[in-house]
Formats: C-alpha cells, structure tokens, sequence
C-alpha cells in the first residue's frame, strides 16, 4: 500500500493556449483594409509559408489588390495575371502550380472564396517548398510539409488556412458594403485613374497599329523599305511602351508645351504615310499647365479626329490648333474636305463621350464642299468636389445609386449593377429626392453634377 503522503501520479500537462492564434484571428477580424494582406500573410505563415501573399477582390474597385511580403512580387503583380489564374481555379477551392505572376512564372498556391468571387494567392521563391492547404504536402516533390505532428495535423492545418482567408475575405465584404461616402468616392477616383491609364495604353497601341498599316499599305514603299519602316516603327513603340510607367507619372501635370509636343511626335509616323499635310499650331509657351487627365485626354481626342478626317477621300490637309485661355483647354482641327465627315458616326460618338467625362463639349460644324471644322473645349479645373455631397449625409448605398444615376442609368441597370432589386431602386430613389430636396430625376442628375458626380 503506498504511503498516504507519497506523491500520486502526474497529471497531464495541460496544453498550450493558442493566444498567438487566437491574437492573429482578432487582428484579422479588427484590420482596416488597407492592412488586412498584411495581418493575414502573419497569420498563416506558420501554415503555408510563402514569400508574398496578394488578394484579389473586385468588390473594392479602386484598390483590387491587396498585397503584402516580397516587393519583387507585390510591385508587379498585375490585375491580368490574377484575372487568368482566378479562370484556372474554375470553382475549385483551392489550386497549386506553376502560374504567370509578376511578370514571371512561379510556384503558387491559390484559393477561392465564393461569396465574392475573390481569390488568395501566395507564391513561393523557385526552392522553397509550398505547403498546401489541402494536403500538407510540397506539391513539387510531393513530400509532406512540416505542419505539425500527429494524426490530422494535415486535416487541421487545411482548415485553419481555409478559416483564415475566409475570415479574412468575409471582412473585405463586409468592410465595403458598410463603407462610408468618402470610402466610395476615393475609390471610385482610383478606378477613373486606373481606366485613364488603361486608356492612353489603348491609345498608344491604336497610334501604333495605325501607323504600321500606313506604311504596309503605302504605294510610295517597296518591299524592303516598308519592313524597314514597320521594324523602326515597332521597336520604337515597344521602347514607349516599356517608358509608360515613368510618363505616366509625370502626368499629374503638364505644361501645356510639352503636351502638345508629345502630340506631334506620337502622330509624326502616321502623317509620314499618309499623305496628307498636318499642319500643328503651337500653344502659348506660357499657357497654364494641364491637369494629367486633361492632356490624356486631348491628345487622345486630336487623334480620333485626324484618323477620322484621313478616312475621307477629299482631304489633302488638316490643321489642329491648341490654345488656353486661363480655364480651360481650347482645341481646333480643321480639314479641307468636302464636309462629309459623320458626326453620327461610332468614332466620333466615343470622342463625345470622352470630351463629356471631362465635363468638356465639342462643336461639330459641317460645311459641305469646305470641310470639317470641330473645336473642342476641355475645363482645366472640376466643376466642383465630389466631397461637397457629405452634407447630403447620404448613406453607402444611396451615395452609389446616386452615382449610377448621374451616369444616366436606369433603375433596371442600378439594380443589375448592384445586385439589388428594381423595388430597392425606386426606394433609394426616393429617400435621394427627399434629402437633395429635389423632385424629379432630372433635378437629382442636375444636382449631382453640379457637385462633381458624373
């Protein structure tokens, strides 16, 4: 019999608290968006690894990437990278490979989320090994990763990283859908610079294309010649093109000198082939620099003008002329036609809308048997800040609708847009009447773009 004072036998030792991960889900659940890549890239560390971890979500229109880790990766991921691997996924939660990201192919792991349509994707330097969700195991090698001991530690982890990033992707939703009018509206002016960006690009390649047919088709180029000219052409295209990064930035400003300098030599090359005589008249030296948008804008507008004039068979000569008068941008081009240009005509229909966005307008006048004469006014400043809608106190989803109807939309488009119903419209509708104290949708569009809203 044991003596009744000797030790009886040891308890369990009780397990480890889980605070560290019990702290990482908090810091998750409590991230503004701006951090939330980089809480969650900490919390699942322990179970994935990874050098870089990127979110991709659309529901945050402005800033669809949220990116923490290695800068190699997160400064050059782009949004058709993500688009493509999100297509690979085709609904399967989770997916590990070798897929084209920041510019290079790399070893991924990738998983979806459903509800938003939002992917995580985490990469890995090319001899690290990639420890995956679903199975613990390197996919490479197919070795087990070292998620931890014993049986179900895989199960376990695979849940854990499932739970975080759903987590995670579930505050995304919810942190934008709650968002406050300011949160929309910066984000809404972040996706108009990422769609002006994405439209000098469009510009560029057209300018391009253009100029390579003109001089494969022109008659005054043999053989030889025309390929040397297309090689010259193309190369010097790709160099712009590689340089966009730097020119964009330089854009927030431009002197109204240089803007249209850099207009002539993009439309040099085309003109060379075209036979027609384009004739620039200079801006003041001293004119007031243009906004960024503003120059994209009018050199863009210049050449759809001049590609629409050279498509009729009569023009011999076009002029284009910029001027500035203190406010705004003044644009003439001119042709020596026989006035048969199409104001009707898709082109020129994209060349309104585009001089509209800016709150600008063009004047077509048509003359026949002496041409075309359009002249476009550019404002150099906003009509307003769309910061002055704050008095309104208009809530998340009141602010939105109100923007899809400055934009011209429909009840049937805002409820598509928004996925809500056309009942869920009308009732927004009228709670935006009652606080702009307007009463019918023309006043409220009338209203909205008068403080910027468009």
């Amino acid at each position: 019999m044991a003596h009744p004072n000797a030790p009886g036998p040891a308890a369990p030792a009780a397990p480890a608290p889980p605070w560290p991960l019990l702290h990482a889900v908090a810091r998750i659940a409590d991230a503004p968006l701006s951090q939330i890549a980089e809480r969650l890239r900490e919390a699942l560390l322990p179970f994935t690894g990874g050098d870089a971890l990127v979110i991709f979500t659309e529901e945050c229109t402005g800033r669809p990437q949220k990116k923490a880790g290695n800068e190699d990766v997160t400064a050059r991921v782009s949004v058709a990278e993500l688009q493509q691997l999100r297509e690979a996924l085709a609904g399967d939660p989770h997916w590990q490979g070798e897929a084209l990201i920041a510019g290079r192919d790399r070893r991924v792991q990738a998983l979806s989320y459903p509800p938003s349509n939002a992917i995580l994707v985490i990469t890995y330097p090319d001899e690290a090994k990639a420890r995956t969700p679903d199975t613990g195991k390197d996919p490479g090698t197919g070795g087990t990763a070292e998620a931890g001991g014993g049986p179900g530690a895989e199960d376990g982890t695979a849940a854990m990283v499932r739970y975080l990033w759903d987590l995670a992707a579930g505050r995304i939703q919810e942190k934008v859908s709650d968002a406050p009018p300011s949160y929309l509206v910066e984000s809404r002016a972040a996706s108009a610079e990422r769609l002006r960006v994405t439209s000098e690009l469009v510009d560029l390649h057209s300018t391009t294309l253009e100029t390579l047919l003109a001089a494969a088709r022109s008659p005054s180029l043999d053989d030889a010649a025309a390929r040397a000219s297309v090689t010259d052409l193309a190369a010097r295209a790709l160099v712009e093109l590689r340089t966009h990064n730097d020119r964009t930035a330089d854009q927030i400003e431009e002197p109204v000198a240089s803007a249209f300098e850099r207009l002539r030599d993009d439309l040099r090359p085309l003109t060379r082939f075209s036979g027609v005589d384009v004739q620039f008249i200079e801006p003041p030296l001293n004119g007031r620099a243009l906004p960024g948008e503003v120059a994209v804008a009018a050199r863009a507008v210049v050449r759809g003008l001049l590609l629409a004039m050279m498509e009729q068979p009569e023009v011999r000569r076009v002029r284009t002329q910029w001027d500035c008068d203190g406010e705004n941008l003044l644009i003439s081009v001119r042709d020596d036609g026989d006035g048969g240009l199409s104001a009707e005509s898709p082109a020129m229909g994209r060349l309104q809308r585009r001089v509209q966005a800016l709150a600008g307008r063009m004047e077509v006048d048509l003359q026949p048997g002496w041409g075309s004469d359009i002249s476009v006014t550019l404002p150099l400043d906003p009509p307003s800040s769309p910061g002055d809608v704050a008095g309104w106190e208009l809530a998340a989803r009141e602010l939105e609708v109100l923007q899809l109807l400055a934009a011209g939309q429909r009840n049937r488009s805002i409820a598509a847009a928004l996925t809500i119903s056309e009942n869920t419209v009308k009732f927004h509708v009228r709670n935006l009447f009652r606080k702009l104290g307007v009463a019918s949708r023309s006043e409220a569009i009338a209203l909205a773009h008068s403080r910027g809203l468009r």
